[in-house]
């Protein structure tokens, strides 16, 4: 069983930026793929970014290419999303999510490939 929990969220206007941290606990956290999703008000929920167990790929959703970077620091079993140039569109409670592969590399774009979710964290872009 693994915990995770967001910060870093809140309140910003456009054009800002934020980093998002999530902490893993409980089992090892660098043992997992991870994953960023975001969900709006009367939206699903929505891919941002994954990157794998270890670190060495990522990939990010393309409508957010170049705002937003996924990293992990595993000496802290801890995953960033770092989001720049913020819009009012990217209003959301983001939330991050672990998926146990065993395999490095590997990395998960569905939110059924991952087995521990955070509680979320929220987003505010103000105009």
């Amino acid at each position: 069983q693994v915990q995770l929990v967001e910060s870093g969220g809140g309140l910003v206007q456009a054009g800002g930026s934020l980093r998002l941290s999530c902490t893993a606990s409980g089992r090892t956290g660098s043992n997992y793929a991870m994953g960023w999703f975001r969900q709006a008000p009367e939206k699903g929920r929505q891919f941002v970014a994954a990157i794998s167990r270890g670190g060495g790929n990522t990939y990010h959703v393309d409508s957010l290419k170049g705002r937003f970077t996924i990293s992990r620091d595993n000496a802290k079993s801890t995953v960033y999303l770092q989001m720049n140039s913020l819009k009012p569109e990217d209003t959301a409670v983001y939330y991050c999510a672990a998926n146990p592969s065993p395999t490095d590399g590997s990395i998960y774009t569905l939110s059924k490939s991952y087995d521990y979710w955070g509680q979320g964290t929220q987003v505010t872009v103000s105009s």
